[in-house]
C-alpha cells in the first residue's frame, strides 16, 4: 500500500510501538512527523526522535522530529 503524498503524526515515536508504526508509515511513503520527549540520543539512550527519523530515511521515507511532552497540555 502506497502512502505517497500523505502525512502522518506518530506520538511516542522514539522507541517501542510508536517507533515501529512510524517506520512502517515512512517505508510506505508517508511524510511522518514523529513526536516525543527524547530528541537526541543523549536525551535517552533507549532511543530518540532523531534516530527514528534517520531510520525512516534509510527506508526511503521522510521524517520530521518534533520534541514535545504530551503529558503537558501547554
Amino acid at each position: 500500500m502506497s502512502l505517497n503524498g500523505r502525512v502522518a503524526v506518530v506520538t511516542g515515536a522514539s522507541r517501542g510501538v510508536g517507533k515501529g508504526v512510524a517506520l512502517g508509515l515512512g517505508e510506505a511513503g508517508a511524510t511522518v512527523y514523529v513526536t516525543g520527549r527524547s530528541l537526541r540520543p543523549t536525551d535517552d539512550p533507549r532511543g530518540s526522535l532523531n534516530q527514528t527519523v534517520a531510520e525512516i530515511a534509510a527506508l526511503g521515507g521522510s521524517g520530521v522530529a518534533v520534541r514535545c511532552d504530551h503529558a503537558d497540555d501547554a
